[in-house]
């Protein structure tokens, strides 16, 4: 939004930004910027304060950075802080520094930081009552909206005709559903100030909250007439949008407000979330890594931006960042039930995946009633499925394994008992064969045939074939 400009006092008619902070809350609105303040009711509440022409100097060129960055739709943040640090160690008086170093801090997400140096700003110049509307923006986004209301009625106590702080307290109003008095401050607001777009705001968001669209529109354009700018507006024309079932005109809208401003985190969520149901992982990713970035510690983000990485394949990110997601909050059921799925689907690790299904069903049993139909029910019986396969494949490979080695056992003994027969025939053959050859006697023996007996009795054959002895006449 545009920064405006501040007379500190007639000893320094300087450049004075205050920069716009805007709430990463979706249910309520950050501050629009200052307006001018009086130098009187700031004389009345502080003692004028001298400060040096370098501090003024340094300041200024913060300011000149913050009005460039604005333009060009591009901060960077960590630019302006060291700028804005350089002003107040040139002199600590300005008040405006502390201010918008809170600003700063606050957008990066930074909230104790941010908290600190509004305090600061306001120890400086009671007066700076933008910085007590920031704390208690604050205060209201974290829920304590008895600090809140304090807080504001503090503001208007010394400032009865302030329409931002009767804004706010219209917006305290909305958020506890009484929309009759949310309207009253409202107009209460505009009566003050015609062109508080906090105050329709508060309006717009309340015509929404009971489906009164068509009121809601109009007031939206009437705001968004005195700020274009305002992503904010741009954001909840949206939701109206969506109300109305124009999705693609919805989506322009969100995508506005972070042309506006591409740290918005309210459209960054509502983008993530339908990229998510379009099945548009990519995109889904750009969004949440936005949000995370923009220093939101939420472990449904984290567990969304899993979700992202597992439709796209990337299934060791998705699993750190569960791990993430459980560390902020470990009551999240949806961690446990994407966990598991990844398990189940991509890690071949059913038996885990079994656990963690169940213990999914015991926790969100507690807050949704899971009918019979609920998915989870059908990956459950899945996984288990999965497990009774492998087992039974286990059991016959284990079996196959015994039967083989069975076989090869038997094949064994076989081989052996073959061996053992071919043994003893062999035996029995060499004995058969022994029994048969002629059997000759060894020289020198009785019985073994002469060779000179031979001999002679080839010379007398006569001799030789009588049966008779040999007649000794002759």
């Amino acid at each position: 939004m545009t920064p405006t400009r501040c007379l500190r006092t007639s000893l320094w008619v300087a450049a004075v930004v205050l920069l716009a902070t805007g709430c990463t809350s979706s249910t309520a609105t950050g501050p629009t910027g200052p307006k001018n303040l009086n130098p009187q009711a700031q004389a009345k509440d502080n003692e004028p304060v001298s400060i040096s022409n370098r501090a003024k100097l340094l300041f200024e060129d913060a300011v000149k950075a913050f009005d460039a960055q604005k333009k060009a739709k591009a901060f960077d943040y960590p630019s302006l802080d060291r700028k804005f640090k350089a002003a107040l160690e040139a002199d600590a008086n300005i008040a405006e520094a502390d201010y918008n170093l809170g600003v700063i801090a606050e957008r990066q997400g930074k909230k104790d930081e941010a908290k600190t140096w509004y305090q600061s700003a306001l120890k400086k110049k009671p007066s700076l009552r933008q910085a007590s509307e920031n704390l208690a923006v604050m205060a209201q986004n974290n829920g304590d909206i008895g600090g809140a209301v304090a807080l504001y009625q503090d503001v208007l106590k010394r400032y009865p005709d302030d329409a931002q702080s009767r804004a706010r307290l219209a917006e305290i109003y909305r958020q506890t559903g009484d929309h009759d008095r949310a309207m009253e401050f409202s107009r209460a607001a505009l009566m003050r100030e015609p062109q508080s777009t906090t105050a329709l705001k508060v309006m717009m968001r309340s015509y929404l909250d009971r489906k009164q669209l068509a009121m809601a529109k109009l007031v939206a354009l009437r705001a968004l007439k005195l700020d274009e700018n305002d992503p904010e507006l741009h954001h909840t024309i949206g939701l109206i949008l969506q109300q109305e079932g124009d999705a693609d005109g919805a989506r322009l809208q969100f995508k506005r407000a972070l042309e506006t401003r591409e740290d918005y985190v309210p459209s960054h969520i509502v983008l993530a979330q339908l990229a998510l149901e379009a099945e548009d992982y990519p995109g889904a990713e750009e969004h949440l890594r936005r949000i995370l970035q923009a220093g939101a510690k939420s472990a449904a983000a984290h567990v969304n931006l899993g979700i992202a990485y597992k439709g796209q394949g990337q299934y060791d990110k998705a699993m750190q960042e569960y791990d993430a997601a459980e560390k902020l909050d470990p009551k999240v059921a949806a961690i446990y039930l994407n966990r598991a799925v990844i398990l189940h689907q991509a890690k071949d690790a059913p038996e885990r995946a079994v656990e963690l299904y169940k213990k999914y069903i015991g926790m969100a049993g507690g807050d949704v009633a899971l009918n019979a139909e609920a998915p989870v029910f059908n990956l459950l019986r899945e996984a288990e499925a999965v497990i009774q396969a492998k087992n039974e494949a286990k059991a016959a490979e284990a079996q196959a394994k015994q039967m083989e080695t069975l076989q090869a056992e038997q094949q064994k003994m076989l081989q052996a008992e073959e061996a053992k027969q071919k043994a003893a025939g062999g035996t029995a053959a060499n004995a058969a064969g022994n029994a048969q050859a002629p059997q000759k006697a060894p020289p020198g023996e009785a019985g073994a045939a002469d060779p000179a007996q031979g001999a002679n009795e080839q010379k007398n054959p006569a001799q030789a074939d009588s049966d008779e002895p040999a007649d000794d006449f002759m």
